[in-house]
């Protein structure tokens, strides 16, 4: 019996996932862009909340959890342009992870986070 309650506490454990980045209440219009058959399609929508790690954002249109797409906002050091992937999708939702941010673009996030 001890050995199935230590399986339960490390599956409910592993489950659950530490973010790496904090992440910061920031609303501003966000601007998509993605390969759909025929050529790119371009998507707007709304940021939630930003972290160096991604953003969540209301977001027109469809998109798939898997898909890459680049994503077009404005911090208040200026404009950020950059490449991310799809993890999440909802009726509500998007949830998108940033790749190859520099350590300046990862440092102006912070900033533009902490700043409200």
């Amino acid at each position: 019996m001890q050995l199935d309650r230590q399986a339960q506490t490390s599956r409910v454990t592993n489950s659950r996932v530490a973010r790496q980045h904090p992440r910061y209440l920031f609303s501003v219009p966000v601007i998509l862009r993605h390969l759909r058959p025929g050529g790119f399609q371009t998507t707007r929508g709304m940021s939630l909340d930003i972290s160096e790690g991604g953003i969540s954002a209301i977001v027109q249109g469809s998109l798939r959890v898997g898909e890459t797409v680049e994503i077009n906002l404005r911090l208040s050091a200026g404009p950020l342009h950059t490449v991310a992937i799809v993890r999440h999708v909802t009726e509500i939702r998007s949830g998108f992870e940033f790749l190859g941010l520099t350590a300046e673009e990862k440092h102006q996030i912070t900033a533009a986070g902490t700043a409200l």
